[in-house]
């Protein structure tokens, strides 16, 4: 048997921290019009809702036989606020601010609310861009944006470190 992780490593990634957020998902019967002239917008100003988005719209797949759907991401300071409070009573809370900035949404058919607990990395592990070698026989190797930063770029970053760290073992 072997030690997969030191002590060294393993406080490095209980260094790691993330923050949390809640999604909303709203679900429409085929269809239903959404009167939204935008197929995704950022809130800046609003202390629940960051980003909606008419997803079928976003993702350019309306289609006559599947009704739209809207997502709604929440603050990173909601999310924190909110981690351990009734999902029935966060929901409402999210549905009072959306009515507010998008008054002309009809009522959707069903309504899904999910929490993520951890959901972007607010603080990567420290010196070890983009990946880290747990044990080299047999090679175990770790990455993703526990290492970077939760985006896209960050991803890539994680990516290119990993091929690179796998490079002299192949």
């Amino acid at each position: 048997l072997f030690t997969v992780i030191n002590e060294s490593q393993k406080q490095q990634l209980e260094c790691v921290s993330y923050s949390s957020r809640y999604a909303l998902g709203l679900f429409y019967e085929a269809g239903t019009g959404l009167a939204v002239p935008w197929a995704a917008r950022y809130i800046a100003d609003n202390p629940c809702i960051r980003f909606i988005s008419i997803d079928n719209k976003k993702r350019n797949i309306e289609s006559a036989e599947a009704g739209p759907s809207v997502v709604v991401h929440t603050t990173v300071t909601f999310g924190s606020e909110h981690l351990d409070s009734d999902p029935a009573e966060v929901q409402q809370i999210i549905l009072s601010h959306l009515q507010r900035i998008v008054p002309s949404l009809p009522e959707p058919s069903s309504i899904k609310c999910q929490k993520w607990r951890y959901s972007q990395v607010t603080r990567a592990v420290p010196s070890c861009p983009g990946q880290m070698i747990l044990h080299t026989q047999p090679l175990l190797i770790c990455g993703g944006d526990g290492f970077t930063r939760s985006n896209f770029d960050g991803c890539i970053e994680s990516a290119m470190s990993l091929a690179e760290a796998v490079k002299p073992h192949l």
